[in-house]
């Protein structure tokens, strides 16, 4: 079963536990979707109801645009995000661009008054240790080439002309987004923070990644797990773990 929030096109609650006491908004890295965290959604529910994020130029909204400006696509998801305030505490959970995502919004948010109970932050440097701008990939072969590079998708489906057509177009959105951000300096996070990497992971390395302790003035713990950028998809259950940890502390929940 899936359902949207209020017919809002922007969530995609997979396993739904309206009796959860917290929800869950996951954020996916660049060129993901929604469904990212389906799996994660099934080990955390009734737990946790989680609500995967779903961009605009994928899936079911290929049709629509892709967001080209992350600081746009994180006035957009707050707006969203606060439009469907059923009462209860929330958390963010972003990887890799979703990470910056969160962050973003978890700014916005507390700025009007509704910040989350938690972050948690998968794959992403710091903001302050953030350097990605002089790489990240522009042309679609350096598109590709990332891609297969971090084993984001089955190589033989970029081979496909129709899936990379499919593919790219929401990439280019999203690499451009995350080429062109700047970390505007601000006060710390009133939110608690668990950052995430994995050891392996050759754009999120331990030592940047530790440094999102320097964004909140609550609590901050790091979880490094093994495996490279994607590690989620292998260490499932310690990723649930360390949210249900997090969730279960009542200053996290109350914060």
């Amino acid at each position: 079963m899936t359902r949207t929030t209020d017919g809002s096109p922007w969530f995609r609650n997979y396993r739904p536990a309206p009796q959860a006491p917290v929800r869950l908004f996951a954020l996916p890295h660049a060129g993901g979707s929604a469904s990212y965290f389906h799996p994660l959604a099934a080990m955390l529910s009734p737990a946790v109801d989680v609500y995967g994020v779903q961009y605009p130029g994928r899936q079911d909204r290929r049709c629509e645009p892709g967001e080209t400006s992350l600081e746009r696509l994180a006035d957009r998801i707050t707006a969203q995000l606060l439009a469907s305030d059923d009462g209860r505490p929330y958390a963010l959970f972003g990887h890799s661009m979703g990470a910056m995502l969160s962050f973003e919004v978890a700014r916005r948010t507390e700025a009007a008054g509704r910040g989350p109970a938690h972050l948690f932050v998968s794959g992403r440097p710091a903001p302050c240790q953030d350097d990605y701008t002089s790489w990240f990939p522009r042309t679609d072969e350096e598109v590709v080439r990332e891609l297969r590079a971090l084993n984001a998708t089955d190589g033989g489906l970029l081979d496909d002309p129709e899936v990379r057509s499919m593919l790219l177009p929401a990439l280019r959105a999203d690499y451009r987004a995350v080429r062109e951000y700047r970390f505007r300096p601000a006060a710390p996070l009133r939110t608690a923070i668990t950052a995430l990497t994995g050891d392996a992971d050759h754009m999120a390395e331990v030592g940047k990644v530790d440094q999102w302790r320097a964004h909140t003035r609550a609590a901050f713990e790091l979880w490094v797990l093994p495996g490279g950028h994607f590690f989620l998809g292998d260490r499932l259950e310690e990723v649930a773990a360390a949210v249900t940890d997090a969730l279960a502390r009542p200053v996290a929940v109350a914060a």
